[in-house]
């Protein structure tokens, strides 16, 4: 039943670990910077409700990193549809629509696990205690489901290279800074804070982080409202999939 599945995935995961070390190092880097230049830069000696700025910031780098991991493998398949005509081999073959969206889902999940362990040494050396719980794990699914679908979303509905570097630069990077990773949502003013209400990553943030410090008064509701995210997003790529042309 889940052989197409099996089949999308393994391909996607053999080209990955081609280039595991180059994946491996992009994810490094950037957060490292931001580590560097907010961390013990703007931000040492500062507290964020209570807590010490790092504390606050390396989850904030996590969900980023990962995000863009995970949101990266619409460039791939961008590449892969338009050059290589990979998907239309995926559209041709005996494979169900909904196989070919949990196998990219599923790589794109996999791709945003690798800044989340190169975090977890971040945090190890910068002696910051975080809790790796079940419930960040159960969080953590979510967020990177969301963007893998997102995705392929936007890959599949961009017509060339060129939509999707716009679509990664009016939609990625706004995400990025303005939806609490570097800076509480609730300090900034009326219009950002409503922009960053119709960011997932507002919501996946504050959720990973408040599993993460141990917060106790995280909202639970937050939980299903990132399933519904998936389930709707899964649907939308899912649509999106049956109406592309070969």
């Amino acid at each position: 039943m889940f052989n197409g599945v099996r089949g999308i995935y393994l391909r996607e995961t053999l080209i990955l670990r081609k280039k595991l070390v180059k994946t491996v190092l992009a994810s490094a880097v950037s957060p490292a910077l931001f580590l560097i230049a907010f961390g013990y830069g703007v931000g040492q000696g500062a507290q964020v409700n209570g807590h010490d700025y790092l504390l606050f910031l390396l989850p904030g780098l996590l969900t980023m990193s990962s995000m863009n991991q995970s949101y990266g493998i619409a460039t791939e398949i961008n590449i892969s549809r338009f050059y290589f005509k990979v998907f239309e081999e995926y559209l041709l073959a005996p494979l169900k629509r909904w196989e070919i969206v949990v196998a990219e889902m599923f790589y794109g999940v996999t791709k945003g696990l690798i800044p989340v362990v190169i975090i977890g040494i971040y945090t190890l050396l910068c002696g910051v205690q975080l809790t790796f719980g079940v419930r960040f794990l159960v969080a953590l699914l979510l967020h990177l489901a969301i963007f893998s679908l997102l995705g392929l979303i936007t890959a599949l509905l961009v017509r060339n290279h060129s939509d999707q570097a716009l679509m990664n630069s009016f939609l990625i990077t706004p995400m990025m800074f303005l939806s609490g990773t570097f800076f509480p949502v609730e300090k900034m003013p009326v219009v950002i804070r409503a922009v960053a209400a119709l960011s997932p990553l507002t919501y996946s943030t504050r959720l990973i982080r408040s599993t993460l410090i141990g917060d106790m008064a995280v909202n639970n509701a937050l939980f299903p409202l990132l399933a519904v995210m998936v389930v709707v997003l899964f649907i939308v790529a899912y649509r999106v999939v049956n109406r592309v042309q070969i």
